[in-house]
Formats: C-alpha cells, structure tokens, sequence
C-alpha cells in the first residue's frame, strides 16, 4: 500500500505561485504515471499534468506554459509549479501515481485563486 500527502496549497491573488508537492510513505513500489489531478466545486476531477517513466509529460491545455510537473529524488515524490495563476485554477489538487492496475490518490491539497 502507498500512501500520498500533499502538501503547498493556499490562497494566492491572480498572477501569484505556488508549488504543490507530494511524499509518499508505506510500499517501496515505483509508481507510474505519477500526476495532479484537480477537481473544482461542482465539477468532475480532471487531469492537470502527469510524468512518465520514460519521460513523456501531457499538461492540460489550459495550464501549458504556466504549470510544470516535476518528479523529486526521492521516490515517489511529484512537484507541481504554477505559476501566474488564475481564478479558474481554484480547485482542490490531488496527487495521483499508478502502480499495475491500482491506482494511489492523496487526501488533496485546496489551492484559491482570488481575481
């Protein structure tokens, strides 16, 4: 079992940062993908950026050139950089990483972006 913590949320104003990470604790096993998920007030949970073994990265399209995905040293660690942030971005951003067909979620981190 993996277990994922976020951690880097807040409320920033528009054009502001902030950078999310994720640690994990419990199994040794190397997830892949390991990605950010979001999901807003209302809205169905959706695909930010994710980070492959062989190091393919997808962005949203709404996020390119504003957010970077980054895996740490240490394993099973994920970054997240946003920057210039925009009131659409509010939402609560959740670490994921996958491992055969079992799929590791973290509790979420809220991030507010205030225009």
């Amino acid at each position: 079992q993996v277990h994922l913590l976020e951690s880097g949320g807040g409320a920033v104003e528009a054009g502001g940062s902030l950078r999310l990470s994720c640690t994990s604790s419990g199994s040794n096993l190397r997830l892949n993908p390991m990605g950010w998920y979001r999901q807003a007030p209302g809205k169905e949970r959706e695909l930010v950026a994710d980070i492959w073994a062989d190091g393919r990265i997808n962005y949203r399209e709404s996020v390119k050139g504003r957010f970077t995905i980054a895996r740490g040293n240490g394993k099973n660690t994920l970054f997240l950089q946003m920057n210039n942030l925009k009131p659409e971005d509010t939402a609560v951003y959740y670490c994921n990483g996958q491992w055969s067909v079992h799929n590791y979620w973290g509790p979420g981190t809220q991030v507010t972006v205030s225009s």
